[in-house]
């Protein structure tokens, strides 16, 4: 979905739920600098401005998990700071550093809304959760520091330090990933560790660098001061412009993937845009069903190329629709289509979808057989396109669903065409 705020009800309880419990912690604990203490005002405003800028310059692509790694950044320097040079101590506690921090990414998140962005409302919770993490684990729990009261010196070497604080921020990220699988988990019944594991390591590079980034700025900060923090920065922006053409070449390399699929609708093997459909309403499908976002890349392209074993047949299939197919000729096509995508030498994770995608369910339920759920959507969403032929009349659409439900349990997954309903009444509603 593009420009617009996903519906996400939960997330965006616990994001309301944060920045007013945080206000008013820091406001009832008197935890906020007096009026006269330009210094810490001054520290904690660079590093408030730098968290909504953060948020505004989030990444999100296909088959990564949004991120705002300069927000993280700057959110996890402003928790670990407790001192800047020439010994002077910063007084601010845990209340001050959550409130600024949720203050700042309402004020980004809601900026971004009002563009016209894509925003999720899971992931920037789950960025404050795990600046949550951080900030109560390191102010509290090490440092032992209440509102008012003075910071404990800690008798640490500075390798331990470093050690230390990356550990509280690698701790603070699994708290994240773990955080947003269960509100994704929950809102759809999907398998909480699968998407876990998924959304770890879509994300894992890219928490590394903001960990040692934050854990940077802390420690530079006793030696430097403010300057620390752009300066360490830089390289978060630097990998931020990187990410950004790496989309770019992600883009093109879906668009020539797209260019590829309509070859059987040019040589009239399959209705005009009948693979596009298939890969559209497959990964709203997969979303209903709570894949990660790199299973939902993998389902795309496999969705994309389906049907491309169909340009080896001496004769056409009237009206291009597999699923009237005998099951040897399925079965043929299917083979054809994974020799050709395994050619490329790069698809293989889509060879994989693929070469399971005339499989019936029964083998699952009656053999235990491994069959990827990414396979039976494919199954199940290219059969009901192919049954209506394109045509979004109501009755084509009760049509199909009444011949895919013969198959139900016995060639269709029962919780793909759920979810496949789902996703219908979806688009009918939009």
């Amino acid at each position: 979905m593009n420009g617009a705020l996903r519906r996400e009800p939960v997330a965006g309880f616990f994001g309301v739920l944060g920045l007013v419990a945080s206000v008013a912690v820091a406001i009832r604990s008197g935890d906020v600098p007096a009026a006269q203490d330009l210094t810490t005002i001054w520290f904690v405003a660079v590093f408030a401005v730098a968290i909504v800028v953060g948020e505004w310059f989030h990444v999100s692509a296909p088959g990564f998990r949004e991120a705002a790694p300069i927000s993280m950044g700057a959110a996890f320097g402003l928790a670990l700071t407790t001192e800047l040079p020439g010994r002077v101590q910063l007084p601010y506690g845990a209340p001050l550093v959550l409130a600024v921090t949720a203050a700042s990414m309402a004020l980004g998140t809601t900026v971004r809304v009002v563009a016209g962005r894509d925003t999720s409302l899971v992931d920037a919770a789950g960025r404050f959760v795990a600046i949550l993490a951080v900030t109560l684990v390191y102010r509290v729990a090490v440092l032992g520091q209440s509102p008012g009261a003075t910071l404990r010196e800690g008798s640490y070497a500075p390798w331990q330090q470093a050690l230390l604080l990356l550990g509280i921020c690698l701790l603070a990220l699994v708290t994240d990933a773990l955080f947003t699988s269960l509100l994704q988990g929950l809102a759809v019944g999907a398998n909480v560790r699968r998407i876990f594991v998924e959304e770890f390591r879509s994300s894992f590079a890219l928490s590394i660098a903001v960990a040692v980034t934050g854990v940077l700025i802390a420690l530079a900060a006793p030696p430097l001061g403010i300057v620390a923090l752009p300066l360490f920065l830089i390289p978060l922006v630097l990998t931020l412009f990187a990410f950004r053409r790496y989309v770019s070449i992600r883009a093109t390399y879906l668009q020539s993937i797209r260019t590829l699929s309509r070859l059987t609708d040019a040589a009239g093997y399959t209705p005009s845009g009948h693979s596009e459909r298939v890969a559209a309403l497959s990964v709203q499908v997969g979303r209903e069903l709570g894949l990660s976002e790199r299973e939902l890349l993998d389902l795309e392209y496999a969705a994309l190329l389906h049907d491309i074993g169909q340009v080896a047949l001496v004769e056409p299939i009237p009206g291009g629709a597999t699923v009237l197919a005998a099951p040897a000729d399925q079965r043929r096509i299917e083979a054809d289509t994974v020799a050709i995508v395994r050619e490329t030498g790069v698809f293989e994770g889509v060879a994989r979808i693929l070469e399971h995608q005339t499989t019936p369910y029964r083998q699952v339920r009656e053999l235990g057989e491994e069959i990827p759920l990414t396979s039976r959507i494919v199954k199940v969403v290219n059969a009901y396109e192919d049954l209506t032929a394109g045509a979004r009349s109501a009755r084509a659409r009760e049509a199909a669903v009444e011949r895919i439900y013969l198959g139900l349990g016995y060639e269709y997954d029962p919780r793909v065409v759920d979810a496949l309903l789902k996703s219908l009444g979806s688009s009918a509603h939009a």
